[in-house]
């Protein structure tokens, strides 16, 4: 019996030691959801608590710690001191590392005691102050989970172009764009900053049809755009902005197609034969224009473009005689070595394939965007000695409401699937040194179609995210897109930013009894999806009266034409077939998502601004704009769409009341 009792207490003791084992790997942390993913972890046991410091070990990291200290009290209103010495329990230590499997941009954070960032570079170590942020936010107490990653980017450049020279976007937004990326370790934007409309849109009149370039311009005065620009002043800020949170700028002239602005400007400089987008090679004024424009950008002390960096077009151009062809050889190499000429690192567009000859182009040191194979076969400019950039249009390209490439990115194919190692149908092995990285881009082709800078961002920002992930983590990362999908709405655009308009969970979000005349709100706007709704006790109100402004939008009880019920944005005015009567009493409700505006009068839909077409193409337009197939100097891909529709969408405004007359009570704002 002796026996038969140690035997059974020997596995009550064996079961209990099971459980306590089950019980201590049940507290070991997870890999914690950052975007990107984490490349490695190894999870310990419980969270910490920061203490309130930063431990700046070398000077070297100085701007990263402070850069922690600002975000954080931006972000959860709490004061981070910086400091030097000895780390005590809670600090965030930050040392510089010596190890080169880092490279330039990765980092090693051990999260216990204390919290320790090792990286050689202030930028990797900027790197992992955004993961500490992340980690942060998504924790009610503010505590980290204990653990050690070793976080190296894949790809060394992560990026995103932006078409600012067929839609103007405010130097407040690009701001906002750069410290977005950063927050998302993408490290590279593009400043598409001159194009034009599609001329069969215009009437089929080059003089007519939309361009602009759109930065100041000292050495051509006028040629500057006269519907949005940036000085020089505010464009060197925002490199500068962009320098401190770890994003380069590279700005983008492009010549020469695309170039209607600058022949416009300079109609003699215009091909006669290819069209007004088009600059006469041929010409020497044409290279004296394009040499003067650069030149005002690139040269002095201080220039203007800051960066390593500058991109000068070269896409597009007729290959349909064989001179002209080399003509376009010749004029990309002179502008290669023109930039470099200031000490610039020259970027194109991929094009020699489809301008293939004789003329050598260089290729040492040069950065090229791969777009469309057709153009250039990706294989074939590796082996010219190229560095290439993966932006296929078939997969990354964004044309919004236009029918055409992308609305809306396919996230979920792009996260399983696609990394930069994936240049349309070609695929290399990952991290090839010959590829840079990655990027996707946005084009606004559609000129005057109503889109907004919040709609473009309501798709950009998802984009963004995922494009984060495959750029640094590759196909390493591990959790499977719906988590992803699930958690990355929940993590902040960046420190202080919020172009979405996001307002916590679902649900009720402010409820103001009265709204007096000139009130301040504590909300800026309210983005998609949501309900406004509010009880208005209508007075005679005169045009332009005012119901609610942000930085962003007005919606007006009486809009400056008409006098109705209405919005603007962007420049562009929208109103409803309401009118506010005098004396009557209604409940009104005004719903938003990314595609539509809603009015709803005593509960029932009055009316609704969804898109709409504002042109319709000709078949005469069609056919001068392209034969059937693919013509000489243009891909397929722009075949142009029947259509052109018109988007009212909005994003509520909420910060300030205007000066109306009317009683306004019940104001309801819900997040659905």
């Amino acid at each position: 019996m002796k026996n038969v009792f140690s035997m059974k207490k020997l596995l009550v003791v064996a079961a209990a030691c099971l459980f306590s084992a089950g019980t201590l790997w049940a507290e070991i942390n997870p890999k914690p959801f950052v975007v990107p993913e984490l490349k490695t972890w190894t999870g310990a046991e419980g969270r910490v608590a920061p203490s309130g410091r930063i431990v700046v070990k070398s000077s070297k990291l100085m701007a990263a710690a402070q850069a922690l200290a600002n975000d954080y009290k931006e972000m959860f209103g709490k004061d981070l001191q910086v400091v030097k010495g000895k780390a005590q329990a809670g600090d965030i230590v930050l040392t510089l590392s010596k190890d080169k499997a880092l490279g330039t941009e990765g980092y090693v954070l051990h999260i216990n005691k204390q919290i320790e960032v090792q990286a050689p570079t202030n930028q990797a170590a900027f790197w992992a102050t955004r993961t500490l942020l992340q980690l942060t936010e998504q924790q009610a107490d503010r505590t980290l989970p204990c653990g050690v990653t070793t976080d190296v980017p894949e790809y060394r450049l992560r990026g995103f172009m932006i078409d600012c020279g067929r839609k103007f976007f405010p130097m407040s937004y690009l701001r906002n764009l750069t410290k977005a990326m950063a927050y998302y370790k993408m490290n590279t934007l593009q400043i598409h900053l001159n194009d034009n409309g599609f001329r069969q849109y215009f009437g089929g009149d080059w003089m007519k049809t939309q361009a602009a370039f759109r930065l100041e311009c000292d050495t051509y005065p006028g040629l500057t755009a006269k519907d949005g620009s940036y000085t020089k002043k505010e464009f060197i800020g925002l490199q500068q902005l962009a320098e401190a949170n770890g994003v380069e700028i590279i700005p983008e002239i492009d010549v020469p197609a695309h170039s209607l602005a600058f022949t416009q400007y300079k109609p003699e400089i215009g091909s006669k034969e290819y069209g007004m987008d088009h600059l006469d090679l041929f010409n020497p004024e044409t290279y004296k224009f394009v040499d003067g424009l650069f030149r005002e950008y690139l040269s002095g002390k201080e220039p203007v473009f800051r960066g390593k960096r500058v991109h000068i077009g070269t896409d597009e151009y007729s290959n349909a005689k064989k001179e002209v062809v080399e003509k376009f050889r010749e004029f990309t190499d002179h502008y290669i070595r023109f930039l470099e000429g200031f000490g610039k690192q020259a970027v194109v567009w991929g094009a020699l394939t489809h301008a293939k000859g004789e003329t050598p182009v260089k290729a040492e040191n040069v950065l090229m965007n791969c777009w469309y194979n057709g153009y250039a076969n990706p294989q074939d400019m590796k082996k010219l000695g190229y560095q290439l950039v993966s932006i296929p249009d078939g997969a990354v390209y964004i044309v919004p409401a236009a029918g055409y490439y992308y609305d809306y990115l396919n996230c979920e194919w792009l996260y399983n699937s696609w990394t930069p190692a994936m240049i349309g149908n070609q695929t290399f092995e990952e991290q090839d040194p010959a590829i840079e990285g990655g990027m996707f881009a946005v084009w606004n082709d559609h000129v005057g179609n109503g889109i907004s800078v919040k709609d473009v961002h309501h798709r950009v920002f998802p984009a963004l995210q995922t494009l984060a992930v495959k750029c640094w983590t590759g196909k390493k990362a591990q959790l499977p897109y719906a988590d992803f999908n699930k958690q990355r709405v929940l993590l902040s655009e960046a420190p202080g930013v919020n172009e979405l308009g996001r307002i916590g969970q679902p649900g009720t979000v402010a409820n103001v009894p009265v709204v007096k005349a000139g009130q301040k709100q504590d909300l800026e706007e309210i983005g998609y999806n949501y309900q406004v709704s509010f009880t208005l006790n209508g007075k005679e109100e005169a045009k332009g009266t005012e119901l609610f402004r942000s930085a962003n939008a007005v919606f007006y009880l009486s809009d400056p034409q008409q006098g109705k019920l209405g919005f603007e944005r962007d420049g562009y005015l929208t109103t409803f077939n309401y009118r506010v009567e005098k004396g009557k009493k209604v409940n009104l409700m005004i719903e938003g998502d990314n595609r539509k505006t809603t009015l709803y009068v005593d509960g029932q839909k009055r009316e609704e601004l969804a898109p709409k077409p504002l042109y319709v193409i000709r078949d005469t337009d069609r056919a001068h704009y392209q034969v059937k197939g693919a013509s000489p100097y243009e891909p397929i891909v722009y075949q142009p769409s029947d259509k052109i529709f018109y988007q009212s969408t909005l994003v509520f405004p909420l910060r300030q009341a205007g000066n109306f007359q009317s009683e306004v009570t019940n104001l309801k704002v819900e997040q659905k």
